[in-house]
């Protein structure tokens, strides 16, 4: 796949607040042009879609945006481990107008299963699904869901628009290769699109999508009541797919029946997207290796959503988002602030002894949770009570281990480090084998722990030991001084339980690996890359949905004042895009699913060959050498993947 960037001498016009280093834009009107441009009234019935439209793919690192300019269009291939998500982009702009008023004209984007020869199959909506890249603040970040297997999108005049294509691998995925396409085809712009018009191979896929239907809902006798349920709702799932197809748009179009493609026509016509998926037999753990906490704000979502605290509609909000957010390998905690900073974190909004908790706690994609400590914030002896009764509770669950506390982020001076320290004191008291995160970028700034601000930090363990276990330390605070790691660890007691997790927040900037909107693809897929080179045991990220408070679900989305743009956001709501519930991940999102996949690639590297070897294999690919070298470029992502692939698959 071609992944090289634009031409150096371009001119790339500023994104206005936004910060980073995004510079795959594509600004400059070169590229491909079509050699012979269309004139006059166009039916792309009757034309080539190649002769309207470019289409090539890209690599998920890439930022793609509206002036991304065509490239040479590769097949693709990816390698992917079971239990794993692979994501591409496939780019499409049009090189002649058959459209309506404003538009260039209107293409149709259908996907088929991925098949391998042995008859596996990677399934449409199960396994392999797209989403339109929609810009926010003119940067393409927002992925939102378009329909399977066919759907439509309408390109603009002079823009690309990207679609991003994730396949999901199931943990008892069959190794090998599968193949599979996605096929382009330009279609009418009015009502009378060729919607309808599908040859036999998109009506197999159809026949046998009805036909996965009857095998899930047949075989139900003697099954437990939730099993059925299960198999009902996703039987439910695939026939609504269907029924939304647009072999049946007569039916729900109030524009009445259109003529037909013929089936020849729409075969030679369309152009195809050929993809290749390697399966291996790596399966990614199910628990991550390394815990990756990010907070989501269970105020914001009581503003956007109207769900008033403690009712029904309030769990049902909290527990979608939980779930939502397992499958990218994230361990979520919902939080409040209070004063100073302190926080109040819990990842389970039912109490202790509710059998919600026990789901919730148990689950294995779930690699660390978070327990409220309403002190913490607010409440007397009565909250005191409360918190003890629910920690005697737990403590004997096998899940404990996974049980954290976060009381306070990022204190400053003495007042708050002393306050942080009774708070763990009492918590301690009753529950000597509690843990506590405290996140800092510095010591007490009223009582200096040492001549220098670094040296200061360092010793912070000491003064906060052995009230706290987890020291979560901010990455902005190491700059580009890696060697700087080595006096952190050094300090770190492992035997006697601690651990060193770091996060990003507002800082690092660029060039350094961050989530900030506008970001080069490798730089937030970096952040990762960071974490397992320096030898952090887990990471935490502020907040998922920070954004401006607003008091409906479909208000246009604001980034807070004071903050990077996109910096506390890695998704946004449904409602903003569509009239669905579901939250829409971002690019950045996956890019850090990525990231965390690749620290599993490198831990099992690692596992059979020594940690050594793991370091030296980023250093000879050219992956991660340090916080400002790193790849820019997404080939050597495939290189480190390809090398482990090599050695290690069985």
């Amino acid at each position: 796949m071609n992944d090289s960037g634009n031409p150096q001498d371009a001119d790339v016009p500023p994104v206005e607040g936004v910060a980073g280093g995004g510079t795959a834009y594509g600004w400059t009107d070169g590229g491909f042009q079509g050699s012979n441009p269309l004139k006059g009234s166009v039916d792309p019935t009757e034309v080539l879609t190649a002769d309207l439209v470019h289409v090539w793919s890209m690599p998920s690192t890439a930022n793609v945006g509206p002036q991304e300019m065509p490239r040479p269009m590769d097949p693709v291939n990816l390698l992917a481990a079971r239990n794993e998500r692979e994501s591409i982009q496939v780019a499409i702009r049009a090189k002649a107008s058959w459209g309506g008023p404003g538009i260039a004209g209107v293409v149709q984007v259908q996907c088929n299963d991925l098949c391998s020869s042995a008859g596996d199959r990677l399934v449409v909506g199960r396994s392999l699904k797209l989403r339109r890249v929609v810009p926010i603040l003119g940067v393409p970040d927002a992925l939102v869901p378009l329909d399977l297997p066919v759907s439509q999108i309408n390109l603009l005049p002079g823009e690309t628009t990207a679609v991003w294509v994730s396949i999901d691998v199931p943990s008892e995925q069959p190794p090998g290769q599968y193949e599979g396409e996605i096929i382009i085809t330009a279609t009418k712009a009015d009502a009378e699109t060729s919607a309808q018009c599908l040859g036999k191979s998109e009506k197999l896929q159809l026949y046998r999508e009805l036909q996965r239907c009857l095998e899930t809902v047949e075989p139900i006798d003697g099954k437990p009541v939730n099993e059925v349920v299960e198999r009902a709702k996703s039987a439910a799932t695939s026939l609504r797919r269907v029924l939304l197809s647009p072999l049946f748009s007569e039916f729900f179009s109030n524009n009445g029946s259109v003529d037909m493609m013929e089936e020849d026509a729409i075969s030679n016509l369309s152009v195809r997207v050929k993809i290749n998926v390697t399966v291996w037999d790596f399966i990614l753990p199910e628990t991550p290796s390394l815990p990756a906490v990010f907070g989501i704000s269970d105020t914001v979502i009581e503003d956007r959503f109207g769900v008033e605290h403690g009712t029904e509609e309030w769990y049902e909000a909290l527990d979608q988002h939980f779930k939502w957010l397992l499958q990218y390998r994230i361990s979520p905690y919902f939080c409040r602030w209070g004063d100073s900073m302190r926080v109040l974190t819990y990842t389970c909004p039912w109490p202790a002894d509710h059998p919600k908790s026990d789901e919730y706690f148990s689950d294995p994609r779930l690699a660390a949770y978070a327990l409220p400590y309403s002190r913490s914030v607010s409440g007397g002896d009565a909250a005191k009570e409360y918190s003890q009764k629910q920690i005697e509770i737990l403590r004997t669950k096998s899940h404990w281990k996974k049980a954290y506390f976060y009381l306070w982020d990022e204190p400053l001076n003495l007042e708050q480090y002393e306050s942080l320290l009774n708070l763990a004191k009492e918590i301690h008291a009753y529950a000597p084998d509690a843990r506590v995160l405290t996140t800092y970028y510095c010591g007490p700034s009223d009582a200096p722990l040492a001549p220098t601000p670094f040296e200061a930090f360092v010793k912070v363990p000491k003064f906060l030991r052995p009230h706290t276990q987890i020291y979560c330390t901010s990455e902005w605070v190491l700059g580009n001084r890696e060697d700087l790691v080595k006096d952190i660890i050094a300090e770190m007691q492992p035997e006697n339980g601690e651990e060193w997790w770091t996060y990003v927040c507002m800082g690092p900037s660029d060039p350094h690996p961050n989530w900030h909107l506008g970001m080069r693809g490798t730089q937030h897929r970096a952040v990762m890359w960071r974490v397992w080179k320096e030898g952090g045991t887990g990471f935490l990220y502020w907040g998922a949905n920070c954004y401006e408070k607003a008091t409906v679900p479909s208000a246009e989305i604001r980034f807070r004042r004071g903050l990077p743009p996109g910096d506390g956001v890695l998704f946004y709501p449904g409602k903003v895009f569509s009239s669905s519930n579901e939250p829409v991940a971002s690019v950045r999102l996956e890019r850090i699913l990525s990231g965390l996949q690749d620290i599993e690639y490198l831990s099992l590297y690692a596992s059979r060959y020594g940690r050594d070897e793991g370091l030296a294999l980023l250093e000879k690919t050219g992956l991660y050498l340090g916080p400002e070298r790193y790849t820019h470029e997404h080939m050597p992502v495939d290189v480190m993947r390809g090398e482990i692939f090599n050695a290690c698959r069985s």
